[in-house]
Formats: structure tokens, sequence, C-alpha cells
């Protein structure tokens, strides 16, 4: 009861309301600019908020990532590009109903159905991460080193399309976290006499890096003056109530697509876009008329768009119970967290549990805000995409080199930033995406941790092993840690027998 009186306590504070709405129709307008991603968002204002409390900064940065996600969906109904990932399914109908001349339709089902999916999330997330807390907690060093080496296969198996890019991914994030001093014995590693490597690299510059300036640098890359423009549009009557009764009264529709966006969610390195995907072909596969699909069926705006928004509160659980992300935002947000002198993992419930719970229910309030803004601000924030790339790209730079500098007032981490930077850009060129790097940089501690106690809790290589292979929660990480190594060859060989 008295957790529950705090949490209102922060809530009702002017300030912290007013930097969730911000941050909310923030989010929005940065995930309507197709090729800037939520994770990106988050990343450029990550060291703004270092001044503020620590539950205002993660109710805003909360409330970028939900308005990003929202975002996405605004250029791919308008202009058939998905702002963010999470969005590519909702271009399936999205655009057609566009083209129909019905773009605000599309916005509203959007906004509604996102709005909903956005706080189903945000009510699992509520109940699902104090159980997977609770059981946490039972957790020992050989648990941790599996479920941090769990993230990483996952995250490589999911995230690049190709197992091998993706371990090499992982692997590079691992070597970079290992510089500096050893957690354990004080050792200075791969320093090369730098004293100011001693400290490692900062995470939040990193994040910034690699999530950031490669992006920057495709985007002014892939630019083209024949981009399609948003024109403006007048709302017709009465599209208002007949999306919410189209909406309202398919609720199989919504709770089937919320409850595969909160699973895939939890899975480590899914992402909104394989939620909106999988959504949409459940819509349509259980559909009794498959006609309109494709052609501007609102069944299918609402599917992906309800996938993607409940992806958000399900990639949180695993943050805030494991320490570990369940997509590239969240993995952001451990950076806030750290930032703040808070360890994401399950004693997180027992030392800041006020912090938790006020961050969870500001999560459900910030998606009834993107809901109203979004119904009626979508068709204001569309005109942002006829922003020029020549004004955009210098202000992100900007943005993110003030940032980096700003942490610790140290010009090495820009030179840091810049260098990383560049080198992200070209591993992505490659193939190489940044979620495998920046997992590694963030899940290597925590594994080098726990393997490093179980060899102090053993005497020797019989008694190591014993402590991996006799204990249940031990046996059946690893044997999730297996499968998740070889689904990819599964899938394949289900490819071919199909075919």
């Amino acid at each position: 009861m008295e957790i529950f009186q705090e949490v209102i306590n922060s809530l009702a504070q002017p300030v912290t309301l007013l930097y969730m709405i911000l941050g909310v129709a923030a989010g929005m307008i940065v995930g309507a600019l197709p090729g800037l991603t939520a994770t990106m968002a988050i990343a450029v204002m990550l060291p703004f908020t270092f001044s503020m409390a620590a539950d205002t900064a993660l109710i805003t940065l909360g409330g970028i990532y939900i308005g990003a996600i929202f975002g996405g969906c605004i250029a791919a109904i308008l202009i058939n590009t998905p702002g963010t990932p999470s969005s590519i399914a909702t271009t399936f109908d999205g655009y057609p109903l566009t083209q129909q001349g019905k773009p605000d339709q599309a916005l509203i089902t959007a906004a509604v159905s996102s709005g909903i999916g956005g706080v189903i999330g945000g009510i699992a997330l509520l109940f699902l991460t104090p159980l997977l807390a609770a059981l946490a907690l039972q957790f020992g060093p050989p648990e941790f080193f599996w479920i941090a080496f769990l993230g990483l296969t996952m995250v490589a198996t999911l995230s690049a399309g190709s197992l091998l890019k993706g371990l090499l991914g992982g692997t590079v994030g691992l070597l970079l976290s290992v510089v500096g001093i050893a957690p354990i014995g004080g050792s200075s590693r791969f320093t090369f006499g730098y004293s100011p490597l001693q400290a490692g690299f900062e995470l939040i510059v990193m994040l910034i890096a690699f999530f950031c300036i490669p992006q920057v640098i495709k985007m002014i890359k892939n630019q083209s003056d024949s981009t399609e423009q948003v024109q403006s549009f007048q709302s017709q009557k009465g599209v208002k109530s007949y999306v919410f009764k189209q909406v309202i009264t398919r609720p199989f529709l919504i709770l089937r697509s919320a409850v595969i966006g909160i699973i895939v969610g939890i899975i480590p390195g899914a992402g909104g876009n394989v939620a909106s995907l999988l959504s949409y072909d459940a819509t349509y596969r259980l559909s009794k008329d498959q006609s309109k699909f494709g052609k501007g069926d609102i069944r299918g705006v609402s599917a992906s768009e309800t996938a993607n928004n409940a992806e958000v509160g399900g990639s949180l659980v695993p943050l805030l119970a494991l320490g570990i992300p369940g997509a590239p935002p969240a993995a952001v947000l451990i950076g806030a967290l750290l930032m703040q002198g808070i360890q994401p993992g399950p004693d997180l419930f027992a030392s800041d549990a006020r912090l938790i719970y006020t961050f969870i229910a500001a999560f459900i309030i910030a998606n009834v805000v993107m809901l109203v803004l979004a119904i009626f601000g979508s068709k204001y924030i569309g005109q942002v995409i006829n922003i020029p790339m020549y004004y955009l790209a210098p202000a992100i730079v900007f943005l993110t080199i003030i940032g980096s500098y700003a942490i610790r007032n140290n010009f090495v981490d820009v030179v840091t930033l810049i260098i990383f930077g560049l080198i992200g850009y070209i591993m992505l060129e490659r193939g190489f995406k940044p979620a495998p790097i920046v997992l590694g940089l963030i899940l290597g501690p925590i594994a080098e941790e726990g393997l490093s106690q179980s060899l102090l809790m053993s005497e020797g290589f019989f008694s190591l092993l014993g402590l991996f292979l006799t204990r249940p929660i031990t046996i059946l990480l690893m044997i999730f840690c297996l499968l998740s190594l070889l689904s990819p060859f599964a899938g394949k060989l289900l490819k071919k027998t199909q075919s």
C-alpha cells in the first residue's frame, strides 16, 4: 500500500507528466521519419536525461519508445515507407487505403489498435515481470552465465539473418566489453598503456556510435531528390466512430495480436517487425474473407499495429526481470538504468520497487497519451516527412556529439563516437547488425562475472562441470541455448521440405 501511494505521488508530479507527453510526442515525430528508428531516438536523447531524476528519465525514454513505434506507421501509411522496421506489415493494407483516399481511416485504425495493444502489453509487463524476477532470484553465478549466453545466442540468431554474422557481431561486442579493469582480480586489459581506457568504453557512447552514426551516414548516402511528399488532407466525418466500431467488434483479433506481440517481445532479439509480420499472417490465415487483404483492409492494419505496440511491453519483461533486453530499444534503456546507478535484474524489485512500479504505471498511461495524440495529431505529424535531409542529418549529428561529450565532459568519448560510428557503418554495409554488438557489450560483463564466480565456487574442472550439470535451471538454460543455435538450421530444413 505504501508503494502504491509513492507511485501515485510520483506520477502526480506536473514535471513527470510533462516529460511523458513530450517524450511520446517526440517519439512519434522521430518514428514518422523514415530511417530514424526508435532505438536511434532513445540513444540520441539518453545523455540528456542524465540530470533528471531516475523515474523521470525512464518515463521520458519509455514515452519516446512508445511514440516512435507508433510513429513508424505514419510514414508506412502515407508514403508506403515504414518509419521503423516494426511497421513493415502496416504498409500491406495501410498504403492501399491512402491510395483509395482514406488515409485518415488507416491512421485512426493504427492509433486505436496501437493504444489498445500498448495498454495490454503494459498490463503483461505489470504481472509477468515480478513472476519472472521471483524465479530469477533462485539464480546463482552459473545461471547468470547461461542466461547471458542465451541472450547472445538468440540475438545472434534472430537479428542479423545470418547465424555466422550474428555470432561474429556478438563476439566483437564481447571483445569490446573486456577492455579496462577486470571485475575480478583488478588487472588492466587491452588498454595498451592508455590510461583513459582503464575505465573501459562508455556504454552510452557505444550505443550512440553503433545505432545512430551508421544510420545517419546511410540516410545521407541513400537520399534522393525524388522522395515522395506527404500531402495535407481533411479528415472525413464519422471516421473515428466507424473505426472504433470496427476495432472494438473484433476483440479476438486484438487479443490474439497482442498476445503474439507480447510473446515475441519476451524473446530476446525478435523485435516488433517479427511481431507485426506474425500477427498479420495469423490474421490473414484465420480470416474467412481473405480477398481484401493487401488491398486496404483495416484488419491488416489493426493486426500489425496491435502486435508491434504490445511487443514494446513484452520486450521490457526480460529487461527488468533478468537484465536482458528483448529488443534493441530495450538494450538502450539498460544504458539509462545503468547511468542512474540501477542494475537491472531480479534484485531490482527488492532494491527499487517504487521506481519500477512507477515506470510500469507510467508506461500504461503513456500508451493512453499516445492514443489521444495519435488520433488528433497523426495527419500533422505526417508533415515532418517533408523535412529535407540536409537539415535533418546535421541536427542529429550535432545532438549525438553534444550528448556524448556531456556524459563525462571528456573529448575522448567524442573521438570514440566517431571511430566506432565509422566502424559500425562499415560493418552495417557488410551485413553486420548493431544489435548483437551492443548486446555483447551489455551481456559480456554479466557472462564474465558469472563464469568467474562459478570458477571460484568450484574446486576444479569436474566440480565446475557439476555446477553446470546438476542444477535444473542451468540444464534448462543450456537446452534453450542449444535450441536457439539450431533454430536457423531447422528453419532452413523446414523450408526445403515444404518446397
